[in-house]
């Protein structure tokens, strides 16, 4: 099968440094490429070979958007690839993408990202619900940050527990905010990587806000995007003070992974009671992420993996 590009300027960066990314798609899919002036030959069996081409036409046409071509989106578009091959004949899953500030798009990495746009964009409160590393809270961030550019919302609120659920802040030195600061840092990062320099203005004006669980009792949220992380590590009382934060023309997102908790005993009660008590209720939706839906270090993959398996063998008899 031989692609034709026209922009060859393009190709150069759809090849990658050292023709990397060429090489990440033939150790992936078992496919052999080979580039001549604008045109990309791929060689393999015709599934393999189709899905290859799939992926080089889906790269080429972010380059062509003004958007990078670097082995995470190689490995992203592989994923959405293999996800089509196995849907049934009309689903179609796409590389959706939102408009976090003027020049920055953020693309969703996996088809459960994919899923988890699409709920952010259908529901006022959404639940997601996975291990480390699959961009749950990044997701949300940048969903957050497309609202505001969008002007649909007024406010982007961001929120985590502070240590564990007791949130003892007391018995950390300097003042309340050296306090709280690095415990919320994640969440600058996410923010800082999905609006660059903005971020910084928007946070001096209010509009974009970083605290604390304890700090969201007693107000309502009216006009805003909301997020909690980390929320496997709040209490049944804390989760439901938080959800019922939810004003006019607001929206949530509940980030956490259970397996994770802090809490006495490892136990995610806030997070669990608060899946199960909403299960059902109109407006609510759930988005799961496994460790397939990684997108950091492959190794992270692997490492998620074996603790689940270890995880599983305890629990047998």
């Amino acid at each position: 099968m031989t692609l034709e590009f026209p922009d060859n300027r393009l190709l150069a960066g759809l090849s990658g440094s050292h023709q990397r990314n060429f090489v990440r798609v033939e150790q992936k899919l078992d496919v052999r490429i080979a580039m001549r002036g604008n045109l990309v030959a791929v060689e393999g069996n015709p599934d393999m070979r189709e899905r290859a081409a799939s992926v080089l036409r889906a790269l080429y046409a972010r380059l062509e958007g003004g958007e990078t071509c670097n082995l995470p989106e190689v490995d992203a578009e592989i994923r959405f690839a293999g996800e089509q091959a196995a849907a049934p004949v009309g689903a179609s899953f796409g590389s959706p993408s939102i408009r976090t500030a003027p020049g920055r798009v953020t693309y969703a990495r996996s088809p459960a990202q994919a899923a988890y746009l699409d709920l952010m964009r259908t529901h006022p409160l959404v639940f997601g619900i996975g291990p480390a590393g699959t961009g749950k809270t990044y997701l949300a961030a940048a969903f957050g940050a497309h609202l505001l550019h969008e002007r649909q919302v007024e406010r982007l609120i961001l929120s985590r527990p502070a240590l564990e659920a007791g949130e003892r802040l007391g018995f950390l030195p300097g003042d309340l905010k050296e306090k709280i600061d690095p415990y919320l840092r994640p969440l600058y990062d996410a923010l800082f990587d999905v609006l660059g320099e903005k971020t910084e203005k928007l946070l001096e004006l209010g509009t974009i806000e970083v605290a604390p669980l304890a700090f969201m009792r007693g107000r309502t949220l009216a006009r805003a995007f909301v997020i909690l992380d980390e929320a496997q590590n709040v209490t049944s009382a804390q989760m439901k003070m938080f959800l019922t934060r939810l004003g006019e023309d607001s929206r949530m997102v509940v980030t956490g992974d259970p397996s994770q908790s802090d809490l006495p005993g490892g136990r995610a009660d806030g997070l669990n009671d608060g899946l199960r008590i909403l299960n059902g209720v109109e407006g609510v939706a759930v988005a799961h992420f496994s460790e397939k839906d990684v997108v950091r270090h492959a190794l992270v993959t692997r490492i998620i993996a074996a603790y689940n398996k270890a995880d599983a063998q305890k629990l047998e008899p």
